[in-house]
């Protein structure tokens, strides 16, 4: 499909998905359904980053939570995209806090040989991935909360700039200089503070 054709796609889904907001806020329950149905895949992506295999729950108290404020929601399709991943956003928080006060289990994956007999993966490869993703979610963690949001929409979600600033509530070039900030701050952190990080 060329650049026009997928422009012209985009564009009326963003007209399709102001429609549907606006019946939702009425309370127009097909409304919702399409709303649901445009903005959901995007979201449970987003989700996905945040927290894993627990995405489609998150997703799920998420919507529930904007079902119940659509009413009271102002704006057009874009504007409800970002809102909805605000709202998501803030119901993975909770659930990350919710999962760092318990305690963790390693799940093993199990593979099945041809022969029919399980084989277990190699509990050292099983901690190195587990380890290293709670290393990454650490270091991002440990910078300021406007970088480490920055650079997680931004770096690890892949979203751009004003998608992501619509999400945090700010300006993109805030945004990009957030993001820009946190990677310093990593590569500070890896010892690689010479290197050049791209806003």
């Amino acid at each position: 499909m060329s650049g026009r054709g997928m422009a012209l796609d985009a564009e009326a889904e963003r007209v399709e998905l102001t429609r549907a907001v606006e019946g939702a806020r009425r309370g127009d329950e097909a409304c919702f359904a399409a709303a649901y149905r445009i903005v959901q895949p995007g979201v449970l992506r987003y989700v996905r980053t945040l927290v894993g295999e627990e995405a489609e729950d998150v997703a799920s108290e998420a919507w529930l939570q904007v079902s119940r404020d659509v009413g009271r929601f102002a704006g057009d399709g874009d504007a409800f995209r970002g809102w909805v991943r605000a709202v998501a956003r803030n119901r993975a928080v909770d659930h990350l806090r919710w999962v760092r006060s318990r305690p963790r289990q390693v799940a093993v994956p199990v593979e099945w040989e041809s022969y029919g007999g399980p084989v277990v993966r190699d509990a050292a490869e099983v901690v190195m991935d587990a380890l290293a993703t709670a290393c990454v979610m650490r270091m991002v963690g440990a910078l300021p909360p406007d970088q480490g949001e920055a650079v997680l929409l931004r770096v690890l979600v892949g979203l751009g700039s004003p998608e992501a600033a619509r999400v945090l509530g700010k300006r993109a070039g805030a945004v990009r200089m957030a993001a820009a900030r946190g990677l310093r701050g990593l590569a500070g952190q890896l010892g690689c503070e010479g290197v050049r990080t791209a806003g």
